[in-house]
């Protein structure tokens, strides 16, 4: 995996989801962080993230919620607009965290 950017984490989406609203707000956040240049550490990437998805979201991935909210991201359903603040702290922020880590190995 040949990474330059942030947004080149976010491919390819995740097997799962948690809620309907998280893979709209996956393609938010790629978005979002299209520009950025891979930050040097892993411990920038993650303060990254963090705000960024605090940002978009209005919470910290890693409030008390368990989900949370989010209109734009309510194109019907049942729990359409719907964020689970479990799948981003537990798969989804890991995820991204790993492929850095594996996009980094692949640098010379």
């Amino acid at each position: 995996m040949s990474s330059t950017t942030l947004s080149d984490l976010f491919q390819p989406d995740p097997s799962q989801w948690g809620l309907r609203g998280d893979p709209y707000l996956w393609r938010e956040m790629s978005e979002a962080l299209a520009a950025l240049p891979l930050p040097r550490s892993e411990a920038q990437l993650a303060e990254i993230l963090d705000a960024t998805f605090e940002r978009l979201v209005g919470l910290s991935p890693y409030a008390e919620q368990s989900s949370v909210f989010v209109e734009r991201h309510a194109h019907g359903g049942m729990s359409s607009g719907g964020i689970s603040l479990v799948f981003w702290r537990e798969k989804a922020l890991p995820l991204l965290l790993a492929r850095y880590l594996t996009a980094q190995g692949d640098q010379p």
